[in-house]
């Protein structure tokens, strides 16, 4: 875990099981990390990614979540990912076109410590080349990709994810929601 954090930290990308599949992460707040996870995925600088973050707080010093967000976090048992508006604090390059984030409050116990002891959001993409399958076993990444990344995590290289990835949910202040994948 020290360094998987020091490697955040100084600016690095790490490759790591995230509550969905294995993802490409860094820290959300550093731009020169941010382009390499770009460069790592030869992916469209134009498709925004998504943060994780571990704690409420967090989430409310990012944004402004509806009730409905709430309520649905609370509801659901498959990791959900919701489309704010307004995001603060957070780098332009990692915003979409139209100013919005996707961010995920995680329930995951590794990613919490994680995200925790960066004291920063993760980013999290996952861990393929742009328009590919999704790796849900470690062996599931391409190596050109492993060798790409500052660090691997050492955590569940040998289970299988539960789930293909969030739910991703784009809501509004005024609590209308758009199902964006189930």
């Amino acid at each position: 875990m020290d360094q998987l954090i020091s490697t955040l930290k100084s600016g690095g990308t790490i490759l790591y099981p995230t509550d969905t599949i294995w993802g490409l992460g860094c820290d959300a707040t550093n731009v020169d990390a941010l382009n390499k996870i770009f460069e790592i995925k030869k992916r469209d600088r134009q498709k925004s990614m998504i943060i994780l973050v571990e704690s409420e707080k967090r989430l409310q010093d990012l944004v402004d979540v509806p009730e409905m967000a709430w309520e649905i976090m609370d509801l659901s048992e498959k990791p959900v990912t919701f489309i704010y508006d307004h995001p603060r604090n957070l780098p332009q390059e990692l915003l979409a076109e139209d100013g919005s984030i996707g961010i995920r409050l995680v329930k995951d116990l590794f990613l919490k410590k994680i995200i925790t002891k960066l004291n920063k959001p993760l980013v999290s993409t996952s861990a393929n080349f742009s328009g590919s399958k999704s790796p849900r076993t470690f062996q599931d990444i391409p190596q050109e990709i492993k060798d790409a990344v500052d660090y691997i995590a050492e955590e569940n290289r040998d289970q299988v994810a539960e789930f293909g990835g969030s739910s991703i949910i784009r809501i509004w202040k005024d609590n209308r929601i758009k199902i964006i994948r189930e």
